[in-house]
């Protein structure tokens, strides 16, 4: 069984005072229950291209037999909190948690993909289960011609401490940052159906090749 996790929500922007109150972010820390995430230059906003991924990825796994939940189930609310979203995977007994998000990075040269996993680890999902899973995604994406992010990480992976929904999790979790939204060239892959589908059957793809090697 599958978590996906779409990063934001449309309705966010309207909603400050919500997003905006502390939710507990594991190690003692606490963090905004959301935020509105980013967007290209042109407008197209992160929580759209992560919904739209999400979907895609889940309809695929779903005509695979594998169940599928999702962290949210529309692009117009607000939230789910990020304590809220590792608590579904939790709930849920999940076997893989998969977080899609894009970022938004202004620096000139800032483009590519980076997996992010909790570090140190805080339970035994967390060590080996989430690095093994960061891994496989990490490979998958590589070999579907994504690049690794230049500017965060190393290899494409990013050990992270400071992130609610891995913090929180017990269940093997990743998130996913599948490029730079103010990179022109992956901007305008991730605002086409065909490069969000691109993105998504390499999702796909490296949950069942994680879920077939468990």
């Amino acid at each position: 069984m599958v978590v996906l996790d779409p990063g934001h929500n449309g309705g966010n922007a309207w909603n400050p005072q919500e997003i905006n109150r502390k939710v507990p972010a594991g190690r003692g820390q606490t963090k905004p229950c959301n935020t509105t995430g980013t967007s290209t230059n042109a407008g197209y906003p992160e929580h759209a291209f992560t919904f739209a991924v999400a979907q895609e990825v889940g309809k695929a796994l779903a005509a695979k037999g594998i169940k599928v939940v999702y962290t949210r189930s529309d692009d117009t609310g607000a939230g789910p909190c990020v304590d809220k979203r590792a608590e579904i995977g939790n709930e849920a007994e999940a076997d893989a948690v998969v977080s899609i998000h894009a970022d938004g990075s202004t620096s000139a040269s800032a483009h590519g993909f980076h997996v992010a996993y909790s570090a140190p680890p805080l339970n035994a999902a967390q060590g080996e289960p989430s690095l093994k899973l960061a891994r496989t995604v990490r490979d998958t994406l590589q070999g579907a011609g994504f690049a690794t992010s230049t500017y965060i990480g190393s290899a494409g992976l990013s050990a992270r401490s400071d992130l609610a929904g891995l913090n929180l999790s017990t269940r093997p979790a990743v998130l996913v940052e599948c490029g730079n939204m103010r990179n022109a060239e992956e901007a305008a892959q991730m605002s086409s159906a065909s490069g969000r589908g691109k993105y998504a059957e390499a999702i796909t793809q490296a949950i069942e090749s994680y879920l077939g090697a468990s």
